[in-house]
């Protein structure tokens, strides 16, 4: 390139009427430079644009596009690498170019794409009063003295950016409706529409616009009146409102970790402590967010005379031990009398119903989770078996559940006092529930040598009431009422 006095010499020179060759030699360069400068019509400065030299890699870029477009529709975790890509131009198409340029090229398209999606996909949208957006996030709480990884639900209103929220022990189709039903009783009222996570346990967006739902949710949306909308795949900034509040509740609210012993009681309170979270001016409108919630609230739909009752029915068939197994791993104990036998379960997010063919209730037990197994069987289930078959007792889940003072002391008793002693356990369970009932024969046994049913009965109450227990100042000898049970048996 020659500066630029020397561009107005060679223009001057030519409207002077030197020739070509005469100003190339005044001006030291070549014949084609001169007509280069006097053939250029406009000089003012431009970009200093890099023009990109052809390369060998060229020829393979529109394969690469395709690759990379073929990517946005699958899982980020299965999508290619450079390496990957890199590979397969030199596995299956025989392409002689290094990883280097490879990887070089890959960068430079997808930073096109991205640049693409920036300018056309992040729209300013704009959210009336009543409308929401839904999602999951991850939390770790102190459950019941451990900690466990778990979920919070949070429904957010974009237009207040009040953000209710709702802990969960999972994000599946019964969890997501028990939060969602949870906050509309909470809030007074349903959301006219809301924007759901592509998998947020009620549905999944497919291919051509198809969504499939769940029919648990199916029959929830019908209840309850609202509209509904899933994100595309992988367009998690189509709904960043609710991404961003799931991040500030986590913050705001589990940190430190929160101690539950009660989620139903923690659950009661958490929307309320959220709504705290508003007393501050809105990002863009200035105004309160708790003002602004308010308008929220007064453009929701009416709730229904009933609640809805967020269960999910199926028929199964009882084990020969009267149990039934839900996702491979988690065993429910029925009841012995249904062994062999079909039950109906009632999954919910919290709870497991069992009822036989009939609908009558037959037992009730928490929901587990994880992937662990795990086996809900009810000792205080057998107890009535038990009585009934006293030779069974060696082996049976009462004995193996049963404190070691407590199994030792039966271990040792006639058969008689044993199914006495059964038979108050049993009656003290229904009473009172499994654990006091074991606590108060128990702390009997270790405060008298023994067990009867009217002292077991009374600590057992007052177990159940919070109370100490009945305390004794001496040991008390109950071998009379041990031999009056044996003599009750040789009569009976």
């Amino acid at each position: 390139m020659i500066s630029m006095p020397e561009v107005q010499s060679i223009r001057q020179l030519r409207r002077n009427g030197d020739s070509i060759a005469s100003i190339a030699r005044k001006v030291g360069v070549s014949e084609p430079t001169v007509r280069k400068y006097l053939k250029m019509e406009d000089l003012s400065p431009r970009p200093p644009v890099r023009r990109r030299r052809p390369s060998v890699i060229d020829e393979w870029v529109p394969l690469i596009e395709q690759w990379l477009a073929e990517d946005r529709g699958s899982w980020r975790k299965q999508r290619h690498t450079a390496t990957r890509i890199w590979e397969r131009l030199r596995d299956e198409h025989g392409a002689e170019v290094s990883l280097s340029t490879v990887t070089r090229t890959v960068a430079r398209l997808r930073d096109e794409h991205g640049a693409e999606e920036r300018s056309s996909g992040f729209m300013d949208l704009v959210w009336h009063p009543g409308e929401a957006q839904a999602d999951f996030g991850e939390v770790d709480v102190q459950w019941r003295g451990a900690l466990a990884r778990m979920h919070h639900f949070v429904l957010d209103f974009p237009h207040s950016n009040v953000a209710p929220s709702q802990l969960m022990p999972g994000e599946n189709a019964e969890c997501t409706c028990q939060a969602l039903e949870n906050l509309f009783e909470w809030l007074g009222g349903v959301p006219e529409r809301i924007v759901f996570d592509n998998a947020a346990g009620v549905g999944r967006k497919q291919r051509f616009e198809k969504v499939r739902l769940t029919r648990l949710f199916q029959a929830f949306q019908a209840h309850y009146g609202f509209s509904f909308a899933f994100c595309n795949p992988h367009s998690g900034h189509e709904k960043g409102a609710v991404e961003a509040n799931v991040g500030r509740v986590r913050r705001k609210l589990f940190v430190p970790r929160p101690s539950v012993w009660n989620l139903e009681g923690f659950n009661e309170k958490l929307p309320d402590r959220c709504l705290g979270l508003g007393d501050k001016a809105h990002w863009r409108k200035g105004e309160r967010e708790a003002d602004l919630f308010e308008r929220d609230r007064g453009a929701l739909l009416p709730l229904p005379a009933k609640p809805f009752d967020v269960v999910r029915w199926e028929r199964m068939k009882a084990d020969k031990y009267g149990c039934v197994t839900l996702e491979g791993r988690h065993r429910y104990s029925a009841d012995p009398g249904s062994a062999g036998r079909e039950v109906i379960i009632g999954i919910r997010a919290l709870e497991i119903e069992i009822l036989d063919s009939s609908g009558r209730r037959l037992a009730s037990h928490p929901r587990a989770y994880g992937d662990m197994p795990t086996d809900s069987s009810d000792p205080s289930r057998q107890l009535e078996l038990l009585c009934n078959r006293p030779n069974a007792w060696p082996n049976s889940r009462v004995r193996e559940a049963l404190p070691d003072p407590l199994r030792g002391w039966l271990d040792l008793q006639e058969e008689t006092v044993r199914r006495e002693g059964l038979q108050t356990l049993k009656k003290t369970d229904r009473d009172n529930g499994w654990a006091n009932a074991v606590g108060a024969m128990l702390q009997v046994l270790e405060a008298t040598g023994g067990v009867d049913r009217a002292s077991v009965q009374l600590a057992a109450a007052r177990i159940a009431d919070g109370g100490a227990g009945v305390s004794y100042d001496e040991p008390v000898d109950l071998s009379e009422y041990d031999r009056a049970f044996a003599d009750t048996g040789k009569e009976s």
